[in-house]
């Protein structure tokens, strides 16, 4: 009882000493100041820009923010739809689990682009890899265009208009990259080395207590529970979410998922 009252203080002072300095960095971030990570991160948000056809400095006003952030959205829920209707027979898929209807296509698909992760699947047995990572894009995505919306926001606010309020596409990179990107690769490291799955081999084969066997589901765990923890509300690997021992194995990782 003790250690599970410790555990808890703990949680709370973790994240108040991690809220300022982090407060502080994102901050930074939005406000193109300088940090410590500009030498890693210019050059793969550069890259983006150009793949893209963006010009990062270019002012949007609120309309063009709206009109960006609704076209990208489009073109994502396209893609997952055809993911997760087409799984049984793309790669990623060594459980052999079928494609989703359309009709579950669908309500994932939206789901998850909006940040909401409505689940009516168990992930374990209703997606292939492919489609786990194809969710977990969007984790990434629908949190940094909530950051990026965010962003507009607050520029609007403190320059009391809303026709030069940043660039959108700025904001998004620089939300997956420098905050999200970074913070879960921590977390994810630390899930691994306390017993988080991190594979793409299928179903591992167990004796139980009793002399049975038992089929376990694996797979890319560790990154997809990172990510769900960090920028979104829910939507886990597995059907059981986080109460499932393969995504949160111990007291350290309760803790890390909770803070």
């Amino acid at each position: 009882m003790n250690s599970e009252i410790l555990g808890i203080i703990l949680t709370y002072v973790l994240v108040m000493l991690l809220a300022i300095p982090l407060g502080r960095y994102i901050g930074k971030i939005f406000n193109y100041e300088n940090t410590w990570l500009d030498k890693i991160f210019n050059p793969i948000d550069a890259l983006f820009y150009k793949v893209g056809g963006n010009n990062p400095s270019k002012q949007m006003n609120w309309k063009q923010h709206l009109l960006a952030l609704l076209t990208i959205n489009a073109v994502w829920f396209v893609i997952s739809m055809l993911v997760l209707t087409n799984m049984a027979w793309l790669p990623l898929n060594p459980d052999a689990n079928p494609s989703m209807t359309g009709d579950l296509a669908f309500n994932t698909t939206v789901s998850f682009i909006t940040n909401t992760n409505l689940q009516h699947y168990s992930g374990e047995s209703g997606l292939s890899y492919l489609g786990q990572l194809t969710l977990m894009l969007w984790q990434f995505i629908s949190a940094g265009c909530g950051m990026a919306i965010c962003a507009a926001v607050f520029m609007a606010m403190k320059e009391k208009t809303s026709e030069t309020i940043g660039n959108f596409y700025s904001f998004f990179v620089r939300s997956c990259t420098r905050v999200l990107l970074p913070l879960s690769f921590i977390v994810a490291i630390i899930l691994v080395f306390n017993g988080t799955p991190m594979t793409f081999e299928g179903k591992d084969t167990i004796t139980t207590l009793e002399g049975q066997t038992q089929n376990v589901s694996r797979g890319p765990v560790a990154a997809f529970v990172a990510i769900k923890q960090l920028g979104t509300n829910g939507g886990g690997f597995y059907g059981a979410n986080s109460a499932n021992p393969m995504e949160n194995p111990n007291y350290l990782t309760n803790m890390v998922e909770v803070i």
